[in-house]
């Protein structure tokens, strides 16, 4: 975890956005409770005033992450986060070649945690769940991991989800067998162990690389971007994918 101060990407007088690192939590969780470091308290170190979460990415997750200045301005970017109007950009390396572009409309249940959702309906229906993807370009290594085939195969995507379920985007790829490298929840562990032999890649491969929408009082059209971090950065280029990455930014 980096000790230098957080990346801020936009500021105004009531946003502010900063590239989050993978491996920092967004505040304090009972589910990882031994965590001393969370975005919330080390952004409000960094500017000197507090700052109100309304939309979070997962601890293994890089990116985009905003943050309002105040509570009424967390409560207006709540509505639009909810009612889906604001548009979410990530980049993954997952498992296998992928359809070059596809939606995926599969519903997913609530993960509910022992500990701190002890009191929540068990039995809750499977919620709308939708993930639009772009494949960007793919490779295939020499490389026998597993049993199954002689080389291994690997797609870059561009992914927008439509609906902000829990683990959404990690899960959607579980369910149609192309897991993100580096998920040791919803992912393929000898995958995730060769990355890490031979690419000496330790983190997720998904990042939030880009957040658009209408600013909640100017109307003006805000539109975000992070860069990727030395890892995912060094795995683009091992695998000879910087010119499509960086048209990804155009």
């Amino acid at each position: 975890m980096p000790s230098t101060p957080l990346d801020i990407l936009y500021r105004d007088d009531h946003l502010i956005a900063i590239n989050k690192p993978a491996g920092l939590l967004v505040h304090r969780s009972m589910i990882d409770k031994h965590e001393t470091r969370f975005a919330v308290q080390l952004l409000r170190d960094q500017i000197g005033q507090r700052v109100y979460p309304f939309h979070r990415l997962d601890k293994p997750t890089s990116g985009v992450l905003l943050f309002a200045l105040d509570s009424d301005t967390a409560r207006l970017m709540t509505e639009r986060f909810t009612a889906s109007e604001v548009e979410k950009r990530y980049l993954a390396i997952v498992r296998g070649y992928t359809e070059a572009q596809a939606v995926i409309d599969y519903p997913l249940k609530e993960q509910l945690d022992k500990m701190t959702d002890a009191n929540a309906d068990q039995n809750k229906a499977a919620q709308p769940a939708i993930t639009e993807y772009t494949r960007l370009t793919t490779a295939e290594l020499p490389c026998a991991v597993g049993r199954r085939y002689d080389t291994a195969r690997f797609s870059l995507l561009q992914l927008s989800p439509q609906t902000g379920r829990k683990h959404q985007i990690r899960r959607h790829m579980k369910h149609i067998f192309h897991p993100i490298v580096g998920d040791t929840t919803h992912g393929d562990g000898k995958q995730n162990q060769f990355f890490r032999q031979q690419f000496n890649c330790q983190r997720l491969l998904l990042a939030a690389v880009q957040l658009t929408f209408e600013h909640p009082y100017s109307g003006a059209k805000v539109e975000i971007r992070a860069l990727l971090d030395e890892q995912f950065n060094k795995v683009i280029d091992e695998l000879g994918w910087r010119e499509p990455y960086q048209r990804s930014l155009q």
